[in-house]
């Protein structure tokens, strides 16, 4: 009687070179994947952003541009629209180290804050709060805090509301004083503006269209 052949399923050399290619092959998947997250996520230069050269992370003058956020058809996910036209920030236009220095000064804040026990800050953080992905966009600030802090700009509304949030309820769970200072406060908004205008693949979902509703009197609900 013929012997019978081995089945390769059950073959101990064919498991391991399978496995073998199927780590180096994830090996080099990992790696490919890598770098290009790294290109993805490179903050982009100050003359990328005024040749007009998309980043998905501006330059730190990005600031010192008015900041959009449109749905993109092709990509069918909302995008930042950045200018072309200026919109500085506290009256003047902030040059590359100014603009870098107040979004390091920002950035630090926040943590220093802890913001994200409350708040979600590019899906970080906690729910409890408002998501403040793209709070710079949030037209509240446009209509409805200038007037109630007494003050003619966004961003002097947002400085204000940020060092006495108490005096401003805006939410049904209010922002405690954080004891945050004048330039603390000017970078947090600096930060703000900044994060608006980094692609996200479209987070938060649907905030373009909260935002119409918004602007036409319908439902706004944070």
């Amino acid at each position: 009687m013929a012997e019978k052949k081995p089945s390769v399923w059950t073959s101990i050399s064919f498991w391991r070179r399978s496995a073998a290619w199927v780590t180096g092959l994830a090996t080099v998947l990992l790696i490919w994947l890598t770098f290009d997250t790294m290109a993805q996520i490179r903050m982009g230069t100050d003359e990328e952003l005024a040749q007009g050269v998309k980043r998905r992370i501006p330059a730190p003058t990005v600031v010192n541009y008015k900041i959009d956020y449109k749905y993109d058809e092709k990509r069918g996910v909302e995008v930042p629209v950045i200018g072309p036209e200026k919109q500085p920030l506290f009256g003047k236009e902030m040059s590359p180290k100014e603009a870098a220095a107040m979004l390091h000064l920002g950035k630090l804040t926040s943590q220093a804050k802890n913001c994200m026990d409350c708040h979600t800050l590019l899906g970080n953080g906690a729910y409890y709060a408002p998501d403040l992905t793209k709070a710079w966009l949030d037209p509240m600030w446009n209509q409805t805090m200038p007037a109630m802090t007494g003050k003619k700009t966004k961003e002097e509304a947002m400085v204000e509301f940020l060092m006495h949030p108490e005096k401003y309820p805006t939410h049904a769970r209010m922002m405690p004083n954080l004891g945050i200072t004048e330039e603390e406060a000017k970078g947090l908004v600096v930060f703000l503006k900044h994060m608006s205008s980094i692609d996200t693949n479209g987070f938060p979902r649907g905030f373009s269209k909260t935002t119409k509703e918004f602007e036409t009197g319908g439902t706004y609900a944070k």
